[in-house]
């Protein structure tokens, strides 16, 4: 997948858009702004501009594919907070992935978003891409401390955990809400649980390593294997073991190896 992804962002990287999540939410304070100092009577059809309607969608009106997720928040103060946010978990996924592969996690989420909502008639909306957003930053940062509302520090895997509650309870209540919820959460899916399934069948293997080892009687126990060339610790006590993206133990000899 690594490979794949570092090929199509040499082909590709350069139409990348920088600070696409920054930018996202930027738009979506614009928005409010405007619709603040729009006559009353104006807002209404302004906003209705930018709302995911399937209908209207196939009959050409292609644009509400992506200008739902610029419809903000009413309330200002949380609009602002939305904003803060957004552009704080833009700024980190843009470090840790760069802007290619930023675009390609949101606006693949939002395709898949779209998608779902065309075949399954429910409305796409903006929240469901941020909380796709929040999971990612989360899982690459976990530890990471916000001051929720500028007051109280809490590590950014809590928050996330608190929304993912929060969405099984909302599922759980109104199971009409899973189809929505298993699209906009595709992307997530798609680039963690591969990583998450070979973490924890790497943490099978060392427990069932550890165990062989700790359970043997010390004569040619070994804990680390090559899985090219076979030796071990004990073989050479010298060799470094590191272990591979699909889950293996390769040595330091091996490793360098063409």
């Amino acid at each position: 997948m690594n490979s794949l992804l570092n090929r199509l962002e040499s082909r590709l990287g350069r139409f990348a858009i920088p600070g696409l999540v920054q930018l996202i939410a930027t738009l979506q304070l614009i928005t409010l702004v405007v619709l603040m100092f729009l006559p009353v009577e104006a807002r209404e059809p302004y906003e209705a501009l930018l709302v995911f309607d399937r209908a209207l969608i196939l009959k050409g009106e292609a644009w509400r594919l992506f200008s739902y997720v610029f419809i903000p928040v009413p309330n200002l103060f949380f609009a602002f907070i939305a904003f803060m946010f957004m552009r704080f978990l833009g700024a980190g996924l843009d470090e840790g992935w760069g802007a290619f592969r930023v675009n390609l996690y949101v606006l693949g989420g939002m395709a898949a978003l779209a998608a779902g909502a065309l075949v399954f008639g429910f409305s796409a909306d903006a929240m469901w891409v941020y909380l796709a957003v929040l999971f990612a930053f989360a899982t690459l940062y976990p530890n990471e401390e916000i001051l929720l509302f500028f007051i109280l520090p809490v590590k950014i895997k809590w928050v996330a955990l608190f929304s993912a509650v929060t969405v099984a309870l909302l599922v759980f209540s109104s199971p009409v809400f899973a189809i929505p919820a298993f699209f906009a959460l595709l992307n997530y899916l798609i680039v963690f649980t591969p990583g998450f399934v070979r973490g924890r069948l790497h943490a099978a293997r060392v427990a069932g390593r550890r165990a062989r080892f700790e359970g043997a009687a010390g004569d040619g126990a070994f804990f680390h294997q090559c899985k090219v060339c076979g030796k071990t610790e004990v073989d050479d006590p010298a060799l470094q073991f590191r272990v591979n993206d699909e889950g293996d133990e390769i040595c330091s000899v091996c490793r360098v190896k063409p």
